[in-house]
């Protein structure tokens, strides 16, 4: 046990109460009086969360002594002075079901860092030692730990102690405790884990093998070593539920149990890429945005926000790449991949807010508008992720293009790896521009100012025309129509309300109005409830079918209410708009046949050898 070391120990000892009990110790605390602070946001989630509102209470002692402790900001504590080592002892409350924070009931427990363990001013680059202690009682004997941390005296998959070397790597490995499935692959030669927690029918096995096959991939792609010893994805399965959270050498990630490889399932089926797509886009994280990182995050202040505007980069091209692994590996075809790219530009195209906000600005404001998403959200907001990734995509054809495919945006990756990743240092905000230009020896300028720094439409026609694909439009064929593929022969040109709906007791309620669409025209705003369509009455469910029988260019009689009164408007039926995207083979010569099969294929070899296992929890 190191002696400067800041102990930390953690126990989730209400659990039917949602409270973690945790404890830290310094052994040298400042003469002064020492001060505590919990972080205010989570690395990787841009949003100022004060995690400091969980704690129920916080005392401190010093030997058998209480120490007088006070709150002296909104997460930050002064301790009087102490001779000796000094303790905090905080309860937590943990009741947030997502990747993000801390979650506690009789069945599991979840928790980041950076929502239970306090920060030690002054003496952040400790090392940290951290005693994870199970529930009391016998209902949690058969409990386990999955965790990407080092272990001490701990055995694998048990309580115990376990190290960091600074507080920095202690709140970038999340835990999760409980009696989840494990599947166990080397991928580069580094231990994976997979640890599944909630009731769920998959097919571990198939799912360890398939996920070997992705990180071999991602790992071969910035090259050997790997950058981590172990890696873990920490799934939770539920009901409904999709997301995920990167970290230096794991993924906390929600899914739904049907997304999840079932038994028996031999193909990939729609929700199954789903969830690859996440695991692909997670794992890519490893190196984008946890190693090359911007320069406002190193280090990271975690106590305000970190702006940037490279988000576009970090999550953006990330977003390009995961389901660009999976047809590069081979887990998808090259037609499943197109349709899930036709999708992405179909999701681009029916957000009006491109028009209103650059892809930059987006990366900027991520802090005050994309985690804090309203009403109007659709109309004013572009997506990082979204037009990031289409960003990424343009990069690498027009870089293909002008090199005639000797150059790609591969190369700029892996440049920054080289430059920027293995060095630990912060990744300019000019830096992928600069790169990009550089490798591709051409003026880039042009291309990034309309990419970056304008709401101009990207050039993805023209672009995708270069590797033999043609990007068609249509009108949706309904409000389930995600795009991805042609029309149904029988699909007929149809009318829509212009905003977005979900169910009301009452009628269908309006959550979003477009800007310039029929509903707006019609004086509704977010919040109403329509009732009424011509006399008869509406639900969101058949809202749309009553709309596409009404002639186009005539009107239609709403009844609504707005809060608590009722008003009758008169809707204009307006088509569609062509906002649909698929994408189909052009007849493409020899060259450009060569080179959409460059783009598809993975860049470098790697093993696809078996050997995934299983083990229950």
């Amino acid at each position: 046990m190191n002696l400067n070391s800041i102990r930390y120990q953690i126990t989730p000892k209400h659990p039917e109460a949602h409270l973690f009990e945790i404890t830290c110790t310094v052994t040298d605390p400042e003469p002064a009086g020492q001060r505590f602070a919990l972080p205010a946001w989570i690395p990787g989630s841009y949003l100022i969360r004060e995690f400091a509102k969980n704690i129920v209470s916080i005392r401190a002692t010093s030997g058998s002594k209480p120490i007088p402790i006070a709150k002296i900001d909104k997460h930050t504590w002064q301790c009087a002075p102490a001779k000796g080592p000094l303790s905090v002892l905080t309860q937590v409350y943990g009741h947030d079901l997502s990747v993000r924070g801390a979650h506690l009931d009789t069945t599991h427990a979840f928790f980041n860092g950076t929502a239970v363990f306090l920060r030690v001013l002054g003496q952040e680059k400790h090392p940290c030692e951290v005693d994870i202690r199970p529930p009391p009682g016998a209902h949690y004997r058969r409990w386990q730990v999955a965790t990407a941390l080092s272990r001490a005296n701990a055995k694998p998959y048990d309580f115990g102690t376990y190290v960091a070397q600074d507080y920095d790597e202690l709140i970038d490995h999340p835990v999760e405790m409980g009696t989840f499935t494990l599947a166990t692959f080397k991928a580069g030669g580094v231990p994976h884990d997979v640890a599944i927690t909630g009731r769920h029918g998959a097919d571990v096995d198939r799912l360890g093998k398939d996920l070997k096959r992705l990180c071999e991939w991602h790992i071969g792609f910035f090259g050997r070593p790997a950058p981590m010893r172990r890696y873990v994805f920490l799934v939770t399965a539920l009901g409904d539920g999709y997301g995920g959270l990167e970290h230096r050498a794991s993924t906390a990630l929600l899914c739904s149990r049907e997304d999840l490889p079932q038994a028996g399932e031999k193909e990939v089926t729609e929700n199954y890429r789903r969830f690859l797509g996440l695991c692909s886009h997670e794992y890519f994280h490893t190196w984008n945005v946890k190693r090359i990182k911007p320069a406002a995050f190193v280090p990271y202040d975690l106590e305000r926000e970190n702006y940037t505007g490279l988000l576009w980069a970090m999550e953006g091209i990330t977003s390009y790449y995961d389901d660009l692994a999976l047809v590069r590996c081979g887990l998808i075809s090259q037609g499943s991949y197109r349709e899930l790219l036709g999708r992405a530009i179909t999701t681009h195209l029916r957000t009006l807010g491109r028009q209103i906000q650059t892809v930059a600005d987006a990366s900027w404001d991520a802090w005050i508008k994309y985690y804090r998403q309203d009403e109007n959200s659709l109309n004013a907001l572009v997506s990082y992720y979204l037009k990031g990734s289409l960003v990424a995509l343009c990069l690498d054809l027009v870089i293909r293009d002008k090199t005639r495919g000797r150059k790609s945006l591969d190369d700029v990756m892996q440049a920054l790896w080289q430059r920027y990743g293995l060095t630990g240092k912060g990744i300019p905000e000019d830096a992928v521009e600069r790169i990009a230009e550089e490798l591709s020896g051409t003026r880039l300028k042009a291309f990034f100012d309309l990419a970056l720094r304008s709401t101009a439409e990207l050039p993805l026609k023209a672009l995708l025309a270069t590797v033999g694909i043609d990007l068609n439009l249509r009108t949706s064929a309904g409000a389930t129509d995600k795009g991805g593929v042609p029309a149904n022969a029988a699909t007929k040109p149809r009318a829509v309300l212009g905003a977005r709906t979900s169910d009301d007791p009452v009628g269908a309620k309006l959550t979003q109005v477009l800007d310039g669409g029929a509903a707006q025209a019609a004086g509704l705003s977010p919040g109403d409830v329509i009732v009424a369509l011509d006399g008869l009455k509406v639900s969101s469910k058949n809202l749309d079918q009553r709309l596409s029988n009404r002639p186009i260019g005539s009107t239609a009689t709403l009844h609504f209410f707005r809060r608590d009164e009722l008003f009758t408007t008169h809707l204009p039926i307006r088509i569609a708009p062509v906002d649909t995207c698929y994408l189909t083979l052009a007849s493409a010569t020899a060259s450009t046949s060569k080179r959409r099969d460059s783009w598809l294929s993975h860049p470098h070899t790697h093993s696809l050898s078996s050997g995934a296992g299983t083990t229950p929890g």
